[in-house]
């Protein structure tokens, strides 16, 4: 049995806000979202369309994981958060606090999803193989996992239920190096394989220059949204970080390779 605490985590709501017939997958307008007294953003407009990766970046405290959780209908808001009738949300938190000593595995949260969705045991099999999931990985507590087993175990149970759209917080925010670049690499083949359509909070900057197609900046002073090439500027990221060649470091490395 999976504790409710456990599967409620990382299991989108069913009664999100979801308007049919909109051409974008996604329209938000005007929102605002405070906690107690503190506004984290307010007057935030975007719209996303199917097959888009749009990036979210900003300073510490810009609100991207409380933007992510607003769109999935946990967090209050006001302003207009519309989804598209043909939308089909997954959610893969950041992380989620798991108990070295609770006896849950893998398998056992993939099996709770599907018994809740009502999916045959194959939909779980071929998820499985998809993700790449090792039989020892899907046998360990989950509280065991490396950190790389365990984000693809999170995209997995994102995975079940084919939604066409993935929330995704920080996926590399606690990976190594080459753990980091197979799970990027493994959103890109369902990107090419499902055209799923990614909305990510990222930190890592040449990753976003590689793979979004849109960028969303977060900040109290400074909101933001375009492709990357008009987004990723020296002044932009300025007014967002205040040290730009800082963040500038990997996109011009990345540039240099690609010569």
């Amino acid at each position: 049995m999976v504790p409710p605490h456990v599967l409620a985590a990382i299991i989108v709501p069913s009664n999100h806000n979801l308007m049919a017939n909109e051409a974008p997958l996604l329209t938000v307008s005007g929102l605002e979202v405070s906690l107690g007294d503190l506004t984290i953003f307010r007057n935030l407009s975007f719209e996303v369309k199917q097959g888009e990766v749009v990036a979210v970046i900003g300073p510490n405290g810009s609100g991207k994981t409380i933007l992510l959780k607003a769109l999935i209908g946990l967090l209050p808001h006001t302003g207009k958060i519309s989804w598209s009738g043909e939308a089909k949300i997954g959610y893969v938190p950041q992380k989620i606090d798991a108990d070295r000593h609770l006896p849950v595995s893998a398998r056992n949260l993939l099996e709770a999803k599907a018994h809740i969705l009502k999916l045959p045991k194959r939909k779980i099999e071929e998820t499985i193989r998809e993700v790449g999931l090792t039989p020892e990985a899907l046998r360990v507590p989950v509280g065991h996992l490396s950190g790389g087993q365990f984000q693809k175990i999170l995209i997995a149970f994102a995975l079940l239920g084919d939604p066409n759209v993935i929330l995704f917080d920080e996926p590399t925010a606690s990976l190594d190096e080459l753990s980091e670049e197979h799970i990027y690499d493994l959103m890109h083949e369902l990107q090419d394989k499902r055209g799923i359509t990614f909305i990510l909070v990222s930190h890592d900057l040449s990753i976003i220059n590689r793979y979004a197609t849109k960028v969303l900046c977060l900040s109290k002073e400074n909101t933001c949204y375009g492709a990357p090439e008009e987004v990723l500027t020296s002044s932009i990221l300025e007014k967002l970080y205040g040290a730009p060649h800082k963040f500038f470091h990997h996109l011009f490395h990345k540039a240099d390779h690609t010569k």
